[in-house]
Protein backbone atom coordinates (compact mmCIF):
# COMPACT_ATOMS: atom_id res chain seq x y z
CA UNK A 1 0.00 0.00 0.00
CA UNK A 2 1.51 3.33 -1.08
CA UNK A 3 1.75 6.09 1.53
CA UNK A 4 0.58 9.62 0.74
CA UNK A 5 1.10 13.03 2.34
CA UNK A 6 -1.64 15.54 1.47
CA UNK A 7 -0.73 19.23 1.55
CA UNK A 8 -3.33 21.97 1.13
CA UNK A 9 -4.31 24.97 3.22
CA UNK A 10 -7.96 23.96 2.87
CA UNK A 11 -9.05 21.31 5.35
CA UNK A 12 -11.99 20.46 3.07
CA UNK A 13 -9.62 19.70 0.17
CA UNK A 14 -7.39 17.57 2.42
CA UNK A 15 -10.39 15.58 3.65
CA UNK A 16 -11.75 15.14 0.13
CA UNK A 17 -8.42 13.89 -1.21
CA UNK A 18 -8.00 11.55 1.77
CA UNK A 19 -11.43 10.02 1.15
CA UNK A 20 -10.69 9.53 -2.55
CA UNK A 21 -7.32 7.92 -1.90
CA UNK A 22 -8.51 5.67 0.89
CA UNK A 23 -11.24 4.20 -1.34
CA UNK A 24 -8.46 2.92 -3.58
CA UNK A 25 -6.25 1.45 -0.87
CA UNK A 26 -3.73 4.27 -0.53
CA UNK A 27 -2.64 5.09 2.99
CA UNK A 28 -2.79 8.76 3.94
CA UNK A 29 0.05 9.00 6.45
CA UNK A 30 -0.13 12.73 7.07
CA UNK A 31 -1.53 16.11 6.21
CA UNK A 32 -0.04 19.59 6.13
CA UNK A 33 -1.57 23.04 5.68
CA UNK A 34 1.56 24.98 4.64
CA UNK A 35 4.65 24.41 2.56
CA UNK A 36 6.81 24.60 5.68
CA UNK A 37 4.77 21.85 7.33
CA UNK A 38 5.01 19.81 4.13
CA UNK A 39 8.80 19.86 4.15
CA UNK A 40 8.93 18.94 7.85
CA UNK A 41 6.39 16.13 7.46
CA UNK A 42 8.13 14.78 4.38
CA UNK A 43 11.38 14.52 6.31
CA UNK A 44 9.59 12.72 9.15
CA UNK A 45 7.26 10.43 7.19
CA UNK A 46 9.06 9.83 3.88
CA UNK A 47 5.81 9.07 2.01
CA UNK A 48 5.74 7.39 -1.38
CA UNK A 49 3.77 10.34 -2.78
CA UNK A 50 2.92 13.94 -1.94
CA UNK A 51 -0.14 15.68 -3.35
CA UNK A 52 0.43 19.39 -2.79
CA UNK A 53 -1.40 22.62 -3.50
CA UNK A 54 0.48 25.40 -5.27
CA UNK A 55 -0.90 28.34 -3.29
CA UNK A 56 -0.38 28.20 0.49
CA UNK A 57 0.70 30.50 3.30
CA UNK A 58 4.30 30.69 4.63
CA UNK A 59 5.86 28.78 1.74
CA UNK A 60 4.06 28.07 -1.52
CA UNK A 61 3.92 24.63 -3.06
CA UNK A 62 6.63 25.27 -5.66
CA UNK A 63 9.07 26.43 -2.96
CA UNK A 64 8.20 23.38 -0.83
CA UNK A 65 8.66 21.13 -3.86
CA UNK A 66 12.13 22.58 -4.45
CA UNK A 67 13.05 22.13 -0.76
CA UNK A 68 11.93 18.53 -0.73
CA UNK A 69 13.68 17.76 -4.03
CA UNK A 70 16.91 19.34 -2.84
CA UNK A 71 17.11 16.69 -0.09
CA UNK A 72 15.18 13.83 -1.69
CA UNK A 73 15.68 13.74 -5.45
CA UNK A 74 13.44 10.70 -5.86
CA UNK A 75 10.42 12.31 -4.14
CA UNK A 76 7.22 11.86 -6.11
CA UNK A 77 5.16 15.03 -5.89
CA UNK A 78 1.92 15.82 -7.69
CA UNK A 79 0.77 19.44 -7.61
CA UNK A 80 -2.83 20.70 -7.37
CA UNK A 81 -3.97 24.02 -8.73
CA UNK A 82 -6.76 25.85 -10.44
CA UNK A 83 -6.60 26.43 -14.18
CA UNK A 84 -5.87 30.13 -13.51
CA UNK A 85 -2.49 29.16 -12.02
CA UNK A 86 -1.22 27.49 -15.16
CA UNK A 87 2.07 29.43 -15.08
CA UNK A 88 2.80 28.11 -11.58
CA UNK A 89 2.04 24.58 -12.73
CA UNK A 90 4.64 24.88 -15.48
CA UNK A 91 7.15 26.08 -12.86
CA UNK A 92 6.25 23.12 -10.67
CA UNK A 93 6.81 20.60 -13.48
CA UNK A 94 10.12 22.27 -14.35
CA UNK A 95 11.07 22.01 -10.65
CA UNK A 96 10.44 18.29 -10.48
CA UNK A 97 6.71 17.70 -9.99
CA UNK A 98 5.70 14.37 -11.54
CA UNK A 99 2.23 15.51 -12.57
CA UNK A 100 -0.57 17.90 -11.68
CA UNK A 101 -4.25 17.78 -10.87
CA UNK A 102 -6.49 20.71 -11.78
CA UNK A 103 -9.03 21.89 -9.21
CA UNK A 104 -11.89 21.32 -8.91
CA UNK A 105 -10.91 17.70 -9.28
CA UNK A 106 -12.91 14.54 -9.71
CA UNK A 107 -12.25 11.17 -8.09
CA UNK A 108 -11.41 9.56 -11.43
CA UNK A 109 -8.87 12.24 -12.32
CA UNK A 110 -7.11 11.97 -8.96
CA UNK A 111 -6.96 8.18 -9.07
CA UNK A 112 -5.87 8.07 -12.72
CA UNK A 113 -2.97 10.39 -11.91
CA UNK A 114 -1.88 8.48 -8.81
CA UNK A 115 -2.30 5.06 -10.44
CA UNK A 116 -0.14 6.21 -13.36
CA UNK A 117 2.70 7.05 -10.98
CA UNK A 118 2.52 3.63 -9.40
CA UNK A 119 1.71 1.92 -12.72
CA UNK A 120 -1.49 0.45 -11.38
CA UNK A 121 -4.32 -0.39 -13.77
CA UNK A 122 -7.32 1.90 -13.44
Amino acid sequence: MASVLIVDDSQFIRQTLAQILQTSEYEVVGEAATGTEAVDKYRLLRPDLVIMDVTMPEMDGVQALKCIHSEFQDAQIVMCSTVSQQRMMVKAIESGAKDFIVKPFHKTTVLDTVHRLFRKPV
